[in-house]
């Protein structure tokens, strides 16, 4: 085990100077500032609000947590390659970066949690692990040296090749935004026949349904990354900071029962204690007995007894 040495950490080299990376700094933005136009009460409708909702457990819960997550990044089971490519458009729509290279960032985060080299510790600052990381440059985590390390794997099939190339997945994203818009303009036309009212509910299901929606979903992704490494409880002693958060792991739908997971990465199932509820893996046994997921991994580790209170182990000093 790797003893603390400091509570601290300085931000990775790799990001020095910093830079802004424009395609998610430029995403904050417009993503932030499309979700800010749902207080207006022209694009309020029950509609919109609905799609943010359903939205939330579909590209957030199916499409990160499932996809992305567990199946991607740490094989915790395996599905038919047509519900696998499905699940990974819904990831792609959360704008979290590429399936290859989410899953390449995750890896090397797990790899060295809570050191120097992990993208997004939060030893650096909450902010830079909760949004900062995302929205600079880290020469670290370029594409091509992450997936010849992390994601080889990944890149041995072509779906997520052709995704990579060009810059696709983005392309599949604004793609998303002309199909909530269509989806809306067209109930809107159907219900009430005028151009007007079909141009609001088109414009309502795209604020609520895709910027409303995708804000969320980044928010309470990225609160694993930052809360879940800083507060909650411990059922194991691991190599990092890791933390059981109550609130994370009941708005994440299980992704916030993180000490669970860094004891024992590859297991499909999160929640290890009677009351650590996790959707996510709900949703798995589900697709396993309707056939659609095997090889399910279990957690090796499930833990009972007393609670401990373990120290919370420190990464070494930056040399």
């Amino acid at each position: 085990m790797v003893q603390p040495q400091t509570l601290t950490l300085s931000r990775p080299e790799g990001v020095e100077p910093v830079r802004a990376d424009p395609i998610n700094a430029t995403a904050l933005v417009v993503y932030h500032a499309g979700a800010l136009l749902a207080v207006l009460p022209f694009l309020f409708s029950w509609t919109g609000v609905f799609a943010a909702i359903v939205g939330v457990y579909v590209f957030g819960t199916l499409g990160i947590n499932l996809c992305y997550h567990r199946l991607l990044a740490h094989r915790g089971l395996i599905c038919p390659k047509w519900l696998e490519h499905t699940l990974a458009i819904f990831g792609v729509c959360s704008f979290q970066d590429s399936p290859a290279r989410w899953v390449a960032v995750h890896r090397r985060h797990h790899e060295h949690a809570d050191r120097v080299s992990d993208p997004h510790s939060p030893l650096v600052s909450f902010l830079w692990a909760h949004m900062e990381w995302i929205y600079v440059q880290n020469r670290e985590l370029n594409r091509i040296r992450i997936f010849d390390r992390y994601a080889k794997d990944i890149l041995r099939d072509g779906f997520y090749v052709a995704l990579e190339r060009g810059s696709r997945w983005v392309l599949v994203i604004l793609a998303s935004w002309i199909i909530f818009f269509a989806a809306g303009f067209l109930c809107g036309l159907a219900w009430d026949g005028t151009v007007s009212e079909a141009f609001r509910m088109g414009a309502s299901l795209l604020v609520w349904g895709v910027f409303v929606r995708t804000v969320v979903v980044w928010h309470i992704t990225w609160s694993v990354n930052s809360a879940a490494h800083l507060w909650g409880y411990r059922n194991y002693e691991t190599d990092d900071l890791s933390r059981n958060n109550v609130l994370v792991g009941l708005i994440s739908n299980g992704e916030g029962w993180h000490n669970n997971h860094h004891a024992d990465p590859s297991a499909a199932r999160h929640g290890h204690r009677p009351w650590e509820i996790d959707v996510t893996w709900y949703t798995i046994r589900l697709l396993e007995l309707m056939g659609l997921a095997t090889r399910v991994v279990r957690p090796r580790r499930v833990h009972s007894g007393t609670l401990r209170d373990e120290a919370a182990v420190r990464p070494e000093r930056r040399s």
